[in-house]
């Protein structure tokens, strides 16, 4: 195992730089926590570098990582050190530094999936691919303005869900919308159809929107079916998680 003793170390500089720009395109990321390392590992990859706390590696959980590692993959740091590359307050003594699997989005696209159309908090970004992959949908198309998919917030939220889906960002919705092979569906209070009084299609591109604003107006004018969640009128509205919950869940009871 390498030993990292000093900030400044070469490695530990490029990991802090690393850390420093989470989330950004092409960049690589920290996965933080024992059960985000675990999913990645559940894989069958390796990452890049697993860095260990050195004076709790004795601890079950981090033991059990590092025995499904490669030694040379695995360095030890001071726990300040390490703490310096956390994003939490209380961190579990390791993080892993993985590249993103590029996705490769096909040309025809005919399965279930989630458009994630300008969603700008990352907490509800990571309950939302969270909330899909519960409902059996692997590939998730997200918007410029979308919340990264891979930053730190979102992976914690996401809860290891990120590593068995197919994730495209910074994507066109409205080009690839005017190319689908499945119905476009919306969510919204004009013009629209009762959710629990439609019959869904077993295969959609479900659009759900920005936190304040909803779905774009284009999108909405794109879409083939639209859709509202019938609530108490004390409400304006749903948190965009619920909705999606909400729909995809209906979607998956009809065609159980």
């Amino acid at each position: 195992m390498k030993t990292i003793e000093s900030r400044s170390n070469p490695l530990y500089k490029q990991l802090f730089k690393w850390q420093s720009s989470a989330g950004r395109r092409d960049e690589p990321i920290l996965l933080e926590g024992v059960h985000l390392c675990e999913a990645f590992l559940a894989l069958g990859r390796q990452p890049q570098y697993a860095l260990f706390d050195q004076t709790r590696i004795t601890e079950p959980h981090l033991a059990g990582l590092i025995e499904n590692l490669s030694e040379e993959v695995c360095c030890l740091l001071p726990a300040g050190l390490l703490a310096n590359l956390s994003n939490v307050d209380t961190g579990q003594g390791v993080l892993f530094v993985v590249r993103p699997a590029v996705a490769t989005l096909p040309t025809h696209l005919n399965a279930n999936m989630l458009w994630l159309d300008r969603v700008q908090d990352p907490g509800n970004v990571g309950t939302l691919l969270r909330t899909a992959a519960a409902a059996g949908i692997t590939r998730v198309l997200a918007s410029t303005g979308t919340a990264s998919l891979w930053s730190p917030k979102v992976l914690r939220s996401g809860q290891g869900v990120h590593f068995g889906m197919h994730l495209h960002e910074h994507i066109d919705l409205l080009a690839v919308a005017r190319t689908l092979v499945v119905p476009l569906i919306v969510t919204t209070l004009s013009e629209a159809n009762d959710l629990f009084e439609v019959e869904l299609p077993v295969q959609a591109a479900w659009v759900f929107g920005h936190e304040g604003q909803g779905v774009s107006q284009s999108l909405i004018d794109l879409a083939a079916l639209r859709i509202r969640i019938d609530h108490a009128q004390a409400v304006d509205s749903l948190n965009v998680t619920a909705a999606a919950a909400i729909c995809l869940f209906e979607q998956r009871r009809q065609h159980r």
